[in-house]
């Protein structure tokens, strides 16, 4: 294998959601300076899930259509797009206008909007795309897409964003209503320190990223060191080519479990035929239910989930859950295990571990071990598991539905997609209409 394809193959995933996740970590520091406020999270979600009609379009032709769609094509679209939204979000960011009365930021709003069809529509397009490579680079794919993650929030601590320190501040409190006594109340109040640089500098970082995720895409079309890793030619535009007759792909080749006879009944119509249409339904299931989990459901409560604890315990959470997905990536690189039944079994502990951080985010400001140093520590260590085992098995369902051909990989795609959605539109609701959750006080929390 090619290490410099390996390079290539983890710069194009990370540019996969690099823009959104980039957003995300810099909300601290954009909220304070628009109309929206702390609603711009909530208007995120929205936008975001509007967005799925780039993958829902993508899915529907190559079902209905397939060969019309140019997917190459449609990647340097997606790429160029992101790159420019990036770009002008660094000048017009802050921008207002005035809608019904009142200020919006319609140009962020706007931008964020592209940046999410762009994110998106990367599900049904650049995994199927790793159908021209062998499998082994699947999972270097996987990686960036990790690091898509990671190297925003490595950035944004850098940058200093929402570091907060507990300064003594003090007011006047009415002792009594008829008489103009007062006591002085001292008390920590959490104060944000200023960035170390600007969020439009940040923003033009993430232009950078995408720029060089469409310079690694260039690469993996066109350098002569990649062509010699292709295992076929038999994919155009995502239709499957016919195989010389009498000699068997490379690909086909590559599909075979040298553990599976060679002569295998076909047990369904799916990809190879390899998996049964329960087993089929199976993965899919849990692969929609692991992104509704890790996309949406556990990150929309995290601040709730670790704030109690403290500022530090809720910065290591978020870099430590972040650096849990690259390295479960890099993990099944070497050890693969594409048991159905071990799979089944880490996605329930990985789900058993997300249901202790949700329990304590319900229960925040004041959950389990609150006041204790070990229960910060066990939150991280929580944290970095539940991302770890889950994104694990989301790499290796990848593997498995990589074996099974182009097609499977575009549902791959959507199908993370509609877990991605359900899990926000059971999130929405509880966050921020019924407001389920209470946020704690890194600075004034008191629990008994």
């Amino acid at each position: 294998m090619s290490l410099f394809t390996h390079l290539l193959a983890c710069l194009f995933g990370m540019g996969s959601w690099v823009s959104i996740n980039g957003l995300w970590v810099e909300l601290p520091l954009i909220v304070p300076q628009i109309p929206e406020g702390w609603y711009l999270p909530s208007y995120l979600s929205i936008l975001i899930q509007m967005a799925n009609v780039g993958p829902l379009f993508i899915t529907l032709m190559h079902r209905f259509r397939p060969g019309a769609l140019n997917e190459t094509a449609a990647i340097y679209v997606i790429i160029s797009l992101g790159s420019i939204a990036t770009f002008l979000l660094g000048f017009f960011w802050k921008e207002t206008l005035v809608v019904a009365g009142a200020p919006r930021s319609v140009a962020l709003l706007v931008l964020t909007f592209f940046l999410a069809v762009v994110d998106c529509t990367s599900s049904v397009t650049f995994l199927p795309f790793m159908m021209h490579l062998k499998p082994q680079y699947l999972t270097t794919y996987f990686i960036g897409e990790g690091v898509s993650g990671l190297l925003p929030a490595l950035v944004a601590l850098i940058q200093g964003v929402g570091v907060v320190h507990c300064k003594n501040s003090t007011h006047l409190l009415n002792q009594t209503f008829t008489t103009f006594s007062n006591a002085v109340v001292v008390e920590l109040q959490a104060q944000y320190q200023p960035a170390n640089f600007s969020a439009e500098v940040f923003f033009f970082f993430l232009s950078a990223m995408m720029l060089v995720c469409l310079v690694a895409f260039l690469l993996l079309n066109y350098h002569p060191s990649v062509a010699r890793e292709h295992p076929t030619k038999r994919y155009t535009n995502g239709v499957k080519e016919p195989c010389q007759k009498g000699r068997m792909c490379s690909a086909q080749r590559s599909m075979i479990d040298p553990y599976r006879p060679a002569k295998q009944r076909r047990k369904s119509s799916f990809g190879t035929g390899v998996y049964s249409w329960w087993q089929v339904f199976y993965i899919f299931a849990i692969l929609s239910w692991v992104n509704a989990l890790t996309n949406t459901a556990l990150p929309s409560v995290q601040s709730y989930s670790c704030m109690p604890y403290g500022n530090n315990a809720y910065h290591l959470s978020a870099t430590l859950a972040a650096v849990s997905n690259p390295m479960a990536c890099f993990i099944a690189l070497f050890v693969p295990i594409r048991s159905l039944v071990f799979m089944g079994t880490l996605t329930v502990v990985g789900s058993a571990v997300g249901a202790y951080i949700m329990g304590m985010a319900v229960l925040s400001p004041c959950p389990l071990l609150v006041n204790d140093t070990s229960g910060g520590a066990v939150m991280v260590l929580a944290w970095i598991f539940f991302i770890l085992s889950l994104s694990y098995v989301k790499v290796i369902i990848g593997l498995i539905l990589r074996d099974e051909g182009h097609s499977a990989l575009v549902w791959c795609g959507a199908v993370v997609q509609l877990g991605s959605l359900l899990g926000a539109i059971t999130m929405f609701p509880l966050v921020s209409v019924y407001d389920l959750f209470t946020s704690g006080d890194p600075c004034n929390t008191k629990c008994p």
